[in-house]
């Protein structure tokens, strides 16, 4: 071949070798981006039939716990034995109604009789000394007024003695000697006279004191004889108050002993719910707080008025009142769910209550992106909870959606999608 003569290239060749390396390197470099740059988040497909999806919502957060409430009665009156005794009859069953001093039972007691007629034949035995004691005292208060009047009537004699002799005495007609006679006799029934006034004021004085004390040693006899009478009345046990014996305890021929209790009567003029309370709470339960419920078809406004602070179980009890109308057909016994408040209501962002609480603590959830058709991981802190809703303090807005079901079978993947 002379030197006119070229070898031609095939261009075509050339050309789609070139287009080759170029898709090579670009799909490279979109392997090398992926890796880099690309989602490396672990996801997991999710029936989305099989979960539980709500909304967050901004609205009053409700601070209350959801408890039992048990019917009692407002009150309940005890009845114990003021005095001892066998049970001869019980008139009374438990759960009938009783009026205020009907006999519920009857009860005997011998040395209690035997008591009493001891008492009466102290009391005769008194009464008959007080007596004898007053007639001797009123005889010598006779006796002492008889001896003034003696003593009287002898001055008046010796007085005329005197005076007469006086003028004898004064003619010379007797002598010296019988004239101071006279005058010492007349001297000495005056000064008897005088003692026997102190005498008979004495007496007097000492009558009255020791009939007084007779009299009350008496009285108060008299007094213990009555109380002993009233205990032979309390063999018959009485109710104290309206209302239903709720329990009656003891049986026929049973020996029941002084203070022994006897049974309950239940005032059913009102009611009141005995509430157990979980003791996480025992800090911010005190009177006052307000509490609700619903029953046959109605809701129903109730108010701590007592706090019992003794933990038993874990738990404490309170005692709630009615501050509306007591349901008509509520019975002693029957339970009710109570919402009890704990605070005043707030605005808050609020969540749905549900499973994932057990999963998570309350540190994150999964928040749905409903335009991508999956669900994200998403940290979140959590406030106050009561039976409903959680208060959101911190990574959730109003209107986005999240998985409140259990994530259990979720493993640890960070995206759901949602099919």
């Amino acid at each position: 071949m002379d030197g006119m003569d070229r070898k031609i290239e095939n261009k075509y060749k050339h050309t789609r070798r070139i287009i080759w390396i170029g898709v090579s390197v670009i799909l490279i470099l979109l392997v090398f981006y992926k890796i880099l740059f690309g989602d490396k988040s672990a996801k997991l497909n999710v029936d989305s039939e099989k979960i539980t999806i709500r909304e967050v919502i901004y609205d009053k957060y409700q601070d209350y716990i959801s408890v039992n409430g048990t019917v009692e009665p407002i009150k309940t009156i005890y009845l114990d034995a003021v005095e001892g005794g066998r049970v001869e009859e019980i008139i009374i069953d438990e759960g009938n109604l009783v009026k205020q001093g009907d006999v519920i039972l009857q009860l005997s007691n011998t040395n209690l009789l035997l008591e009493i007629s001891s008492n009466e034949a102290s009391v005769e035995r008194a009464i008959n000394d007080l007596n004898s004691t007053r007639i001797n005292l009123d005889n010598q208060k006779l006796n002492s007024r008889s001896r003034i009047l003696e003593l009287r009537y002898e001055i008046k004699k010796l007085r005329r003695t005197f005076d007469y002799n006086n003028k004898l005495y004064a003619e010379k007609h007797i002598s010296d000697e019988e004239y101071e006679y006279s005058k010492e006799q007349l001297e000495l029934a005056e000064e008897q006279l005088k003692l026997q006034k102190q005498k008979y004021y004495q007496d007097s004085v000492f009558i009255a004191k020791r009939l007084k004390i007779s009299e009350e040693s008496v009285a108060r006899m008299q007094d213990n004889l009555d109380l002993v009478r009233k205990r032979l009345d309390n063999l018959n046990v009485r109710a104290p108050v309206n209302g239903e014996l709720a329990v009656l305890n003891p049986e026929v021929g049973e020996v029941v002993g002084y203070g022994t209790r006897i049974g309950t009567i239940n005032i059913l003029d009102s009611y009141k719910m005995r509430v157990e309370i979980d003791e996480h709470y025992i800090a911010r339960i005190n009177r006052g707080l307000k509490g609700e419920f619903d029953f046959a078809g109605e809701n129903h406004k109730m108010v701590i008025t007592k706090v019992y602070p003794e933990v038993k179980s874990g738990t404490f009890a309170v005692d709630m009142e009615f501050t509306s109308p007591v349901p008509e057909r509520i019975r002693i016994g029957q339970t009710a769910r109570i919402r009890l408040e704990l605070g005043e209501p707030e605005d808050a962002i609020l969540i749905a209550k549900g499973g994932f609480y057990q999963s998570t603590g309350g540190q994150w959830v999964f928040v749905v992106n409903e335009k991508e058709g999956v669900a994200e991981k998403r940290s979140i802190h959590i406030g106050r909870q009561n039976p409903r809703y959680y208060e959101v303090l911190d990574g959730l807005y109003e209107g986005e959606k999240v998985i409140v079901s259990g994530y259990d079978n979720f493993g640890n993947v960070d995206k759901l999608i949602l099919k």
